[in-house]
């Protein structure tokens, strides 16, 4: 098999949902696989007749989740590829989730700790740190619907045959709205001037070409982008030689409307040029 990818995470973050879409991907998913028979995935890849068959396996939290973390790095070493996605919400979600659901926390399957489901949610935070620390993309899914879900896990994994490259994708955001989790590099674009202030540009947003040429045209915007792109020129190569498979650049502003969207999309071209073909999502252009 060239492709085996480790589906982990929060209960309630959407693991399940993301399994689902893999499969709908054309990939062969083994759901809540007990870490017992993690080892024999090798034996499954060094078996298989199609290179181009593609394993996704989804690990529960449960009890043996301490066990995860050495058998994955094992199997590392014995297949051709290996990629570990962990799902993660905020504990208020995750609380809203189970509430909604009526179903039992695994961490408190015989409901004998009589702690409160944000305690256990806690518990099962602090166990699962290592695995979050192992993670080769991480995917935040307080504010995503399982159709933004379906989309994340689209852009990651819906190309076959991209085994070696790096998969980018460049993000704006507001910061009123929070910063995102599941970013490697942010950028911030208050100090530009802001078309808010511009009474026929405040209903409109960063892809509109009037918005996007009052940002693009400030001198400091000039500046600075062009630095911008000679660091990612110098950096981007390292980060494929380390191997690191899925970079996220994001880009705010107050709002998340305006400056952020048009810089987003300006610095997406620019690593069109470099190779790196990113995908694009705004968002809070839309609050």
């Amino acid at each position: 098999m060239s492709e085996v990818v480790v589906i982990a995470g929060m209960s309630g973050a959407g693991r399940s949902v993301a399994a689902d879409n893999l499969e709908d991907l054309g990939w062969f998913v083994m759901d809540n696989l007990p870490p017992q028979l993690i080892p024999k995935v090798a034996e499954l890849a060094d078996g298989s007749s199609s290179g181009g068959d593609r394993l996704a396996l989804v690990v529960g939290s449960g009890r043996y989740h301490d066990e995860v973390v050495p058998l994955i790095g094992a199997l590392r070493h014995q297949v051709e590829r290996l990629q570990l996605v962990f799902l993660d919400a905020s504990t208020e979600v995750l609380v809203r989730r189970y509430e909604s659901t009526r179903r039992r926390h695994p961490f408190d399957v015989d409901n004998s700790s009589g702690e409160t489901l944000s305690a256990v949610i806690e518990a099962e935070r602090v166990a699962l740190e290592p695995l979050r620390a192992e993670a080769d993309l991480l995917i935040e899914t307080t504010e995503l619907n399982v159709h933004q879900l379906r989309a994340r896990m689209h852009e990651a994994f819906g190309s076959i045959g991209s085994e070696t490259a790096m998969r980018t994708m460049v993000t704006s955001f507001g910061y009123k709205h929070g910063l995102p989790l599941d970013v490697d590099l942010v950028f911030d674009c208050r100090f530009l001037p802001n078309p808010h202030w511009v009474e026929e540009l405040r209903s409109q947003n960063g892809l509109d070409p009037a918005v996007a040429e009052y940002v693009l045209e400030q001198p400091v915007t000039g500046a600075f982008l062009a630095r911008l792109e000679r660091l990612l020129a110098l950096i981007l190569p390292f980060y494929v030689q380390e191997g690191k498979s899925y970079l996220t650049v994001a880009f705010g502003c107050t709002g998340g409307r305006h400056r952020s969207v048009a810089i987003a999309e300006k610095m997406a071209q620019s690593l069109d040029k470099l190779g790196h073909a990113p995908a694009i999502v705004h968002r809070d252009i839309e609050k």
